[in-house]
């Protein structure tokens, strides 16, 4: 389910560009990126890599679903260039892969932010006054206050959940 995550992050981050932007330390300014370079987390034997998947918001979720598991594979492998771990304008962590649900994902330099994912699980949840049974997917954010403060992230947080929840035109590009 990861490239679907990607794709609404991009829709998600598009309407809260600081999301998607580092902090320029020496000039104490706030770059705002206008490409959508999606760095992935992968788990290898040396531990986390970050692998780029580049101008993503151009690709298809099956495109974007093919290059993640190129990128994972040469990173396992150790077989991955320079560049395909350079770039990142946001990180996505996905520690439910290895059966997480919950956890507090360390920002991946320069981004201001990276989106933790966790396991989904069936969850009993109160919906229209009756208890059912309802797919979770738990999601963690971490942030540089210095650039954004937590009513912007859960904007973009609750804009996510819309999207993963009822995905909309975003997905057209599935073919």
């Amino acid at each position: 389910y990861l490239p679907f995550i990607v794709k609404a992050c991009i829709h998600a981050l598009q309407s809260h560009p600081y999301l998607n932007a580092s902090l320029d330390d020496e000039k104490a300014e706030i770059v705002l990126k206008k490409h959508y370079h999606m760095g992935i987390a992968v788990d290898t034997p040396e531990g986390l890599v970050v692998v780029v998947v580049k101008n993503a918001d151009q690709k298809s979720i099956l495109d974007i679903a093919k290059e993640m598991g190129e990128l994972g594979e040469k990173a396992r492998s150790r077989t991955i260039k320079l560049e395909e771990l350079k770039g990142n304008s946001f990180t996505i962590t996905n520690y439910g892969s290895i059966g997480g649900l919950w956890g507090q994902p360390i920002i991946n330099h320069p981004d201001v932010a990276i989106l933790g994912t966790g396991r989904i699980h069936e969850k009993a949840m109160v919906v229209d006054g009756k208890v059912v049974v309802r797919k979770v997917l738990p999601l963690s954010l971490t942030f540089d206050h210095r650039v954004i403060d937590g009513a912007e992230a859960t904007r973009f947080l609750n804009d996510l959940k819309a999207d993963l929840e009822g995905p909309g035109l975003f997905l057209v590009d599935v073919a």
